[in-house]
């Protein structure tokens, strides 16, 4: 495989961190340029940082010494340096779809972690084991952007991460009507404990914007490109619930689903055993070997146990059972700064790399 000269834009916080570590030594994509606020701009990666490394790894030492560039006012320059660039940058929403088009536009392609852009007609939301068919959206954004190399695609919300990979699978029975209440951890605020004390022994009922997306994304990861946009599929029906508990890492989700034809639970189980998905047959670096891991026994899967199954990147489900007045439900896990984030961008990014995406 081609080597890659590869950006992150927003290198200074949580998720930028976590792009460091998984970067680091990746056997395709090469780190050249790293970028963040004004405040950070001129400084090494190591000052920039400064007390507030949160990952478990330490800096890189390559990483540490590396200049960090303004994020805004050095698109130009970054883009020369870059092949494509990572993008998780803490703005406003308008301010972030017109930075990530800047870059698009100077012919260098984005794989963004934010928000800003997933709700747009022609940029892919990829979950790369479930719709990588998406990225052919690309051919059109190209051409409303006026650009030869230049696009962007998105990763979903990192607590879809857990619980919509499993649902997915089960597309051919027709999913009718999901109910999902997800316990997300404080790193999906980009804290620690040490920076959000309130959170010890605590549970917070609300997290905002959280439950839109969660209702509203997973109908476009399940739709259909018609034309020179992604239409969301009609017909079925998400609520969602989201509540921050006292845990560092790993989104847990509790899945209630109703079927148009009703599968076996054996079908259920089968299917996710089985189940492998394009990063799986390309044997993409960052792809799980086991995309879906199924526990058997009623207490799994577990935050603490589970959340860095193969390095982070597998999805653990647990506890399938017949309800009452749904179908079945069922128990989700994911490392939410891993498979949720920076490592569901990189493998959308392996998986955009070996299919010519950024030639």
């Amino acid at each position: 495989m081609q080597q890659y000269n590869v950006g992150i834009i927003g290198a200074t916080g949580m998720v930028g961190q976590r792009f460091i570590t998984l970067l680091h030594n990746h056997p395709w994509f090469n780190i050249t340029a790293l970028a963040a606020s004004p405040r950070s701009a001129g400084k090494t990666y190591a000052e920039a940082v400064g007390n507030r490394w949160s990952m478990k790894d330490a800096m890189p030492s390559g990483v540490a010494a590396m200049p960090v560039y303004n994020a805004i006012t050095d698109v130009e320059k970054i883009a020369e340096m870059c092949d494509f660039v990572f993008c998780a940058v803490d703005m406003e929403k308008n301010e972030i779809k017109a930075l990530e088009e800047q870059y698009a536009k100077a012919e260098c392609p984005v794989i963004s972690n934010n928000s800003a852009h997933r709700g747009t007609d022609d940029v892919p939301m990829i979950i790369p084991e479930i719709n990588p068919g998406h990225a052919e959206i690309i051919h059109a954004q190209r051409k409303r952007l006026g650009t030869k190399r230049g696009f962007i695609a998105v990763k979903s919300n990192c607590s879809l991460q857990s619980y919509v990979p499993a649902l997915g699978t089960l597309e051919k029975f027709g999913i009718k009507n999901v109910l999902a209440c997800t316990y997300q951890a404080i790193s999906g605020a980009g804290k620690t404990f040490e920076t959000w004390p309130e959170m010890v022994d605590n549970v917070i009922p609300f997290i905002g914007g959280e439950e839109e997306k969660s209702e509203r994304e997973p109908l476009k990861i399940w739709g259909k490109i018609k034309g020179d946009k992604i239409v969301p599929t009609d017909g079925i029906y998400i609520t969602a619930q989201c509540i921050r508990v006292p845990v560092s890492d790993g989104h847990m989700a509790a899945v209630f689903v109703k079927f148009e034809n009703k599968p076996s639970k054996e079908e259920i189980l089968n299917i996710w055993k089985n189940f492998s998905g394009e990063p799986q047959k390309l044997e993409l670096p960052l792809a799980p070997k086991q995309f879906l891991h199924y526990h058997d026994e009623d207490n799994m899967p577990q935050t603490k146990l589970n959340r860095d199954d193969e390095k982070g990147m597998a999805v653990s489900v647990g506890r399938l059972r017949e309800d009452s007045q749904y179908d079945y439900k069922f128990v989700c896990l994911s490392h939410n700064t891993v498979r949720g984030a920076a490592g569901g961008a990189v493998l959308m990014a392996e998986l955009l790399a070996a299919k010519g995406w950024f030639e």
